[in-house]
């Protein structure tokens, strides 16, 4: 069975991609001197040191493999005329100006795929609820999401690239 293609823009492939080289080039060499650092201590057994530097280690490795496998499963956005860019339809990558039309505040957001997400950097991921009801629609269209309040009704007011 095949692994799930990861949709990433090109500014959030270039981002895990030097987040990963930091972490093969610069993180891994410091947390094997603190390791070093820590054996010199002596008895390993209580050793804290040793212990917090073995779990930074631990962290750090699973963060590089989580980022190789993201990588590898990458796909590149491809804009394509009518996906966003000339405010057709919503598509990954666009920024989208959606109205909530019982308080009528407006949203903008960009649609990236999910390890992009980042809400404090108005990016939400396709996966998530909101951009599972927009992706394919155009502007003008109402969509409805089901919150744990209940079902929240908006409108797509803008698309663009």
């Amino acid at each position: 069975m095949g692994e799930k293609e990861i949709l990433l823009t090109e500014e959030g492939l270039k981002k895990l991609e030097q987040e990963l080289d930091y972490l093969k080039r610069v993180r891994r060499r410091e947390v094997a001197t603190r390791i070093r650092d820590a054996l010199d201590f002596g008895d390993i057994s209580e050793n804290s040191e040793y212990d917090d530097a073995k779990n930074e280690q631990a962290f750090v490795e699973g963060r590089i493999a989580t980022l190789e496998k993201i990588l590898r499963n990458a796909k590149l956005i491809e804009r394509n005329p009518g996906d966003g860019k000339n405010g057709n339809t919503v598509a990954v990558g666009a920024t989208v100006t959606l109205l909530d039309l019982d308080s009528n505040e407006e949203f903008v957001f960009t649609l990236v795929g999910s390890p992009e997400a980042d809400p404090s950097e108005a990016k939400i991921s396709n996966e998530s609820p909101v951009g599972k009801a927009i992706i394919g629609r155009p502007e003008g269209a109402v969509v409805e999401v089901e919150v744990p309040d209940g079902t929240v009704r908006y409108q797509i007011v803008k698309i663009s690239g």
